[in-house]
């Protein structure tokens, strides 16, 4: 099943994404560790952890339909934030830009009728959903509570968690 270089090509892009925004929530974990907020540091470190597990996904699936693999180059990290508000507003653009990529892999693959690709890519459509849409309501929470008021976004981080759990 030979999937079209346009496609790999995009598929590829996106693995390298993923791989970024996994270094990128280990830096944002990072920072809120050095901020004292284990609860902010172990959010973060669950979502580096999904986007590993989301870069391997794409690349199980280039290899699976044949598609040559090509890492690409990987951004490095921002490393230092102002705030809370800051590192929490970088994910949500993040996930904002992961969610535009996906869409355009996802109409790429409809335009080449690739429909392999359409249905690998539909799990990702439907998951950046559930990131934006988490990452919106972290940053209203944070923006509520204030940079004073940060245990209140760890309590209500914890709480995300033991429903997650559920």
């Amino acid at each position: 099943m030979p999937v079209e270089s346009a496609v790999v090509d995009a598929l590829n892009a996106q693995m390298g994404r993923e791989f970024e925004a996994h270094l990128q929530y280990l830096e944002v974990s990072s920072w809120f560790d050095a901020e004292g907020l284990p609860e902010l540091t172990a959010f973060f470190a669950n979502q580096a952890s999904e986007e590993h597990e989301h870069a391997m996904k794409f690349l199980t699936f280039i290899q699976d339909v044949g598609g040559a693999v090509a890492i690409p180059s990987i951004t490095a990290p921002k490393a230092t934030f102002e705030n809370a508000e800051e590192a929490v507003a970088l994910s949500l653009d993040w996930e904002n830009s992961v969610t535009a990529h996906i869409d355009a892999a996802t109409d790429l693959a409809i335009e080449k009728n690739d429909h392999a690709t359409q249905v690998f890519l539909q799990w990702f459509v439907t998951e950046q959903v559930e990131e934006v849409k988490t990452m919106s309501e972290l940053l209203q929470v944070v923006r509520r509570a204030g940079e004073t008021n940060l245990l209140l976004v760890e309590d209500y981080v914890a709480r995300l968690g033991r429903a997650g759990e559920a």
